[in-house]
């Protein structure tokens, strides 16, 4: 009887269900929900109308390497004009500096004291036995046969600083990188595969060039370490690398020799 009484109940219920008779349940509120709809719809809002500022009027997707190779070409051409202005002005300092020395002897003297200091500071241009070195980009490798990297196929600024270093402790009198005189105070800096020296940008190879004694400028070169790995890197994947001996020649420095700040030892 009781099975027979709750299968009963339970056969009314599903019947009233049926028919639609049974109570609803009171539908709860979510007040975040009610919150987050406007502040969804504002961020979408601030989010497009960003987006339309910054296209201008041109679609965002948009190829612009024409407009920043344009760019650089300016910017280059600038530099050049800049340089052109520089190297007049230095010739009417000159010219005025030897009218003047003519009539006023403190002035040739000081005069006759910075042409002793020239040489040594790298204003002239030298010649005579040396040393000459050559780094390179790896050729594109097939991915397929090969697990090496674009930065396993391209010259560092270690690689140049390390010949560069190199060179300098094998006795090197002078110096220049891609036929730019290289001071003390020259920095070698690498962007990508491009070397940064005084401003200008250099693609590969690199050039770099050190009168000296060539037996002791090689084996300073064979005796470096970051040279030796760079070596490696040859053999492993194709970079180039080529160390001649023979007479070089380097030009005089020829940029602005202004001091950003200097330190005096004690």
């Amino acid at each position: 009887m009781e099975y027979t009484s709750g299968a009963t109940s339970w056969q009314k219920v599903l019947r009233r269900a049926a028919a639609g008779l049974l109570p609803r349940r009171p539908r709860q509120r979510r007040p975040g929900w009610s919150i987050g709809v406007p502040l969804i719809a504002a961020a979408a809002g601030l989010l497009f109308t960003t987006s339309a500022t910054t296209a201008d009027g041109t679609a965002l997707r948009e190829d612009r390497r024409p407009q920043l190779n344009q760019l650089i070409e300016d910017r280059r051409e600038q530099v050049a004009a800049s340089e052109r202005r520089a190297a007049t002005l230095r010739g009417e300092v000159e010219q005025r500096t030897d009218t003047l020395a003519g009539s006023d002897a403190p002035i040739k003297d000081q005069q006759e004291r910075a042409q002793g200091s020239l040489q040594a500071a790298g204003f002239t241009a030298l010649g005579g036995p040396g040393v000459t070195v050559e780094l390179n980009d790896a050729p594109q490798l097939d991915r397929t046969q090969s697990d090496a990297s674009n930065d396993d196929l391209v010259v560092h600024q270690a690689d140049v600083q390390a010949v560069v270093n190199a060179l300098w402790a094998g006795g090197a009198e002078a110096m220049s990188i891609m036929n730019v005189r290289v001071l003390t105070t020259s920095a070698v800096r690498c962007v990508g595969n491009t070397l940064l020296l005084h401003g200008r940008v250099y693609s590969p190879p690199f050039k770099i060039v050190a009168i000296g004694d060539p037996a002791a400028l090689q084996q300073a070169l064979a005796s470096s370490e970051g040279v030796r790995l760079f070596k490696d890197a040859v053999d492993d994947y194709q970079l180039g690398y080529e160390e001649t001996a023979s007479t070089v020649r380097v030009p005089a420095f020829e940029d602005s020799t202004a001091l950003r700040s200097a330190k005096v030892l004690k």
